[in-house]
């Protein structure tokens, strides 16, 4: 483990004082049922969770609510851990039991848990603000993009609508026309306080999706939006 350790101290760039802390985050149960990474894991990822939030929030103090939690969804689920933990090469370090189960399993799952024990271990080695200033150096280009998630018109309209009416939009089928290999389909939409506007497309999904986007079109022209 030793060996381990001042791999991952190379990848992370900064002094391990705390072994054990440290060689925990890097065991999975399969490995030590007692002394591994799941209560560390579930510290992580809400430190990660808190982190992450706090900057979007400085970041973005125009976005909604549900797009700033989209945003966070796509920034701390697994396959983002996955990809940090990738970077880190905690796939080489951590220590499994079962060696199929490696194999087949620790590129996704137990790199992704094993990041976020990380996380977990440096916060109750060296505090909030390293922990914090870690995440941020790691996961900045990804915290900085702002097209980290794109919101089509159909749940942009079902968000207003939630919180200006407590109601979702409503959607009517009006037809189905053309040939087999190349249909048309009619649907409008409406809020509670507007009428209906249609909108076409080649499946059902998109003409929804069509008439949302007109319809967000006529309600920023309003300036409801």
């Amino acid at each position: 483990m030793k060996k381990n350790l001042n791999k991952l101290e190379q990848n992370l760039g900064f002094k391990i004082v705390n072994t054990a802390l440290y060689s925990k985050c890097l065991t999975h149960k399969s490995f030590d049922k007692k002394n591994n990474y799941e209560k560390l894991e579930f510290l992580g990822d809400r430190v990660l969770g808190l982190s992450i939030s706090k900057k979007l929030f400085e970041i973005f103090p125009n976005e909604e609510e549900g797009i700033l939690d989209k945003k966070l969804a796509s920034l701390v689920n697994k396959n983002k851990c996955y990809e940090i933990g990738k970077r880190l090469k905690l796939d080489k370090i951590v220590k499994i039991g079962n060696l199929r189960l490696k194999n087949q399993i620790v590129e996704k799952k137990i790199v992704s848990d094993a990041c976020e024990a990380l996380i977990g271990a440096i916060y109750l080695d060296k505090g909030f603000d390293f922990v914090e200033k870690f995440v941020l150096k790691n996961w900045n280009k990804d915290i900085n993009d702002k097209s980290i998630i794109i919101v089509d018109a159909k749940t942009k309209l079902q968000e207003f609508s939630l919180k200006k009416y407590k109601l979702l939009p409503t959607y009517k089928f009006i037809s189905d026309t053309g040939p087999k290999h190349k249909p048309s389909f009619k649907v409008a939409v409406k809020l509670k306080n507007t009428v209906f506007v249609e909108a076409e497309g080649t499946s059902k999904k998109l003409a929804q999706q069509a008439a949302a986007k007109k319809l967000l079109k006529v309600l920023e022209k309003q300036n409801e939006i």
